[in-house]
């Protein structure tokens, strides 16, 4: 039976971070709700992840990282699951291949499940009852932020399996559709430039890649007030921007024309209108919510089509740094709505708004370190910093990613080809 309360001699951060893995732990289980072992266990693409993967990895993350290393008396659960489990730690030691994890029928989801609650059990009988040194609780924090992540991926993975099925089945409850919606007109605001700083140095939770903090220098420069919308996007498809190879860098013409994008993904042209695939199904595309699922070549395009272009991160911090309050970066929705879909954009016709939550923005920066920028030791080390090449910077969270979790200085990362993530585009110029 795992420890309830925390111990007396334990400190209020351990108690709170406690309490913190119970809440994660059950959010991640919260997704599985309405899921079937069979759709627990659909793999659609290498880049994606069965949701039984990822019940396993997060549990995985916690046995090897911090019962296996540091809890006294360890036992593994199963000693299979170590490379079972496992995703790009090579420090750790063997793993099985990323693309063939949906062929892992067995161990079935009541074994995984049984897995977490074991571990979980472990991990809470032993935080609640020994005062644990601060690295070990730095650690837990990352496990607990890691989980974030793989909720998030737990929702796109999800939608992308599902978009295969004919049948586009809906897995969250349906939202009220506003298909005749409006949206403020597209502003831009002057951003001032000069020396600023970037990153963090805050004691509290950050990733590796976003520290250190350190000067940049920003010319001036505009940023619109929101997202580019479903009707703004729609804009360019009519105007053939899947067909002028002009608007494209030639990479992204290149995979334009061997996947045959005509239009983001899940979106579905009918006889008369568009709809598109969401989380409650297939339903009538809403001009005023914002376009995701975009890849960087598309948004690059559609920038270049509108007159402007993408911002650098740079850029992007920068303006949360200057122009936005709490309420207005916060103005996108996050996970806790448990819709995994942007809602319709609010009116913020004169100020720069939603820059957190919705949809993730593409940015034209490459994801590279920042200056003095140094991997943690051990195999933890592998966590970001092997990653920084051939992949592009996003900012801001998306409507699946959960709030607490998102800050102005978190830099996500993807390949300038994906496109099942929630992600969209925010534009600036000159």
């Amino acid at each position: 039976m795992s420890a309830i309360f925390a111990d007396a001699s334990t400190s209020a951060r351990q108690q709170h971070l406690l309490a913190r893995v119970r809440d994660c732990s059950a959010a991640t289980l919260g997704l599985l709700k309405g899921l079937s072992a069979e759709d627990c266990m659909l793999q659609s693409m290498p880049e994606a992840s069965p949701m039984k993967w990822h019940v396993g990895h997060v549990t995985w993350f916690f046995e090897t990282f911090l019962l296996e290393a540091h809890a006294p008396d360890f036992k593994a659960f199963d000693p299979a699951f170590r490379e079972l489990f496992n995703s790009y730690y090579v420090g750790v030691g063997a793993r099985h291949p990323r693309a063939e994890r949906g062929l892992l029928s067995r161990p079935a989801l009541d074994e995984v499940l049984a897995y977490q609650t074991a571990v979980h059990g472990r991990l809470f009988d032993w935080m609640g009852t020994v005062s644990l040194a601060d690295e070990l609780l730095d650690l837990i924090e990352l496990g607990i932020h890691h989980q974030q992540q793989h909720q998030e991926l737990m929702a796109t993975d999800l939608k992308h399996h599902f978009w295969h099925n004919p049948g586009l089945p809906a897995w969250r409850p349906a939202g009220a559709a506003k298909p005749h919606a409006s949206v403020a007109p597209m502003r831009f605001m002057k951003i001032d430039g000069g020396k600023i700083e970037i990153g963090t140095d805050d004691p509290g939770f950050a990733f590796d890649n976003e520290r250190p903090r350190h000067p940049v220098w920003v010319q001036p420069f505009e940023l619109a007030t929101r997202v580019v919308c479903n009707a703004d996007y729609l804009a360019f498809i009519e105007d053939g921007g899947y067909r002028r190879p002009e608007l494209w860098l030639s990479d992204g013409w290149d995979a334009c024309s061997l996947e045959g994008w005509q239009a983001p993904l899940y979106w579905l042209r009918g006889d008369s209108v568009w709809t598109l695939f969401t989380s409650q199904g297939e339903r009538p595309l809403v001009g005023a919510e914002p376009v995701c699922h975009i890849s960087y070549y598309e948004a690059d395009a559609y920038a270049r089509w509108a007159g402007a272009r993408l911002p650098t991160e740079q850029e992007w911090e920068a303006a949360a740094l200057q122009v936005c309050t709490d309420d207005t970066l916060r103005q996108g929705d996050f996970a806790e709505t448990g819709r995994f879909h942007p809602r319709t954009l609010q009116a913020v016709p004169e100020a720069v708004g939603g820059l957190l939550g919705g949809v993730w923005e593409w940015t034209q920066s490459a994801y590279l370190p920042y200056p003095g920028f140094r991997t943690a030791a051990g195999a933890v080390g592998e966590y970001n910093g092997k990653f920084m090449i051939n992949q592009m910077v996003l900012r801001g969270g998306s409507c699946a990613t959960p709030a607490s979790h998102i800050r102005t200085t978190y830099r996500n990362f993807f390949t300038p080809a994906s496109r099942w993530q929630f992600s969209g585009v925010r534009l600036a110029r000159p």
